[in-house]
């Protein structure tokens, strides 16, 4: 049996249910929506056209909790690893905490964590 034979069964279990669930919803859904569902709507408030500038606070925070979220999910594989790592280890990680020590200060700097 080939090695990747388990892969491209899921592969293709996962095709054929994205098409089915495709296929089925769109050959048994409304087919003239609510009025009030073609309507524009952003983050819970709907919106009028020319309505002026949105704030994108809301989206800089998420985007910043996720970037410093996953690189400090490094620590966890490097910690668990730290003695098999040795003083090599230490350094990298250290020199990792520094680029993103840096980051969070220009961050910080630029007002990126004050929600006005």
């Amino acid at each position: 049996m080939h090695p990747y034979l388990p892969l491209l069964i899921y592969v293709l279990v996962a095709i054929v249910v994205a098409t089915g669930m495709s296929v089925l919803g769109t050959s048994f859904g409304r087919k003239k929506p609510e009025p009030y569902k073609l309507l524009p709507y952003e983050s819970g408030f709907p919106t009028a056209p020319l309505m002026g500038r949105f704030p994108v606070k809301f989206y800089l925070v998420a985007m910043l909790f996720v970037i410093f979220d996953v690189e400090t999910a490094a620590f966890y594989p490097w910690a668990v690893n730290l003695r098999g790592l040795g003083a090599y280890g230490l350094i990298e990680m250290i020199s990792f905490m520094v680029v993103l020590g840096i980051g969070y200060a220009y961050v910080w700097k630029k007002g990126g964590f004050s929600w006005r």
